[in-house]
């Protein structure tokens, strides 16, 4: 006898085989490749930040460009299923943590850790590994938009450097931007119960 699977199925199936590291059940890979498979008005498989925009949440969301740009690799601009699952992991319950180990370093995507990594690409603008004052001002007035004069954003800005920056190059790394988080729940901040 052969079974033959539509492509849907087929996708599916392999996602399942894929993600059976991260105990998603198959009703939530469903549900998951649904809404993928809605969001995708090219009907190619993959998504683009055009698609991404169609989303209400992220249409209003002040840091939406911001989000949407964190599920493109570096000069990639569609994103196929896997990708759309592995940036969705950052935002697991921690308390799935031992399930969704990133497979390139051990350590779970919804890690504390990967977590802050996570947000502090949101601020490092130009991906060079630290958040410069220029850098925190723009995203500070995505935030805000005209809500808050220049001048104390201004003002915000230099504080918070002054603050987090203990090496005095006048930019926040990622160990300084940990070290400022150390007291935030990041774990419960960042996490959405999409599967549930």
């Amino acid at each position: 006898m052969i079974v033959v699977l539509s492509r849907s199925m087929t996708i599916l199936l392999l996602l399942k085989v894929f993600f059976c590291f991260s105990a998603v059940s198959h009703s939530q890979i469903t549900r998951l490749y649904s809404r993928f498979h809605s969001l995708d008005k090219g009907e190619n498989g993959a998504l683009s930040r055009e698609d991404f925009q169609r989303i209400p949440e992220l249409a209003i969301n002040p840091l939406g460009d911001r989000i949407i740009n964190a599920f493109f690799p570096e000069g990639e601009d569609q994103v196929n299923f896997r990708g759309f699952m592995r940036t969705l992991a950052h935002f697991r319950p921690v308390e799935d943590n031992e399930k969704n180990k990133d497979p390139n370093s051990g350590e779970p995507l919804n890690s504390r850790n990967n977590k802050l990594l996570f947000a502090f690409r949101l601020y490092d603008l130009d991906r060079d590994d630290k958040i410069s004052r220029d850098e925190l001002l723009q995203v500070l007035r995505m935030m805000v938009g005209v809500n808050i004069s220049d001048e104390q954003l201004g003002s915000i800005a230099d504080r918070t450097i002054q603050e987090a920056d203990t090496n005095g190059d006048m930019s926040i790394s990622f160990s300084e931007f940990i070290k400022v988080l150390e007291k935030v729940d990041v774990e419960q901040k960042m996490s959405i119960r999409f599967l549930h």
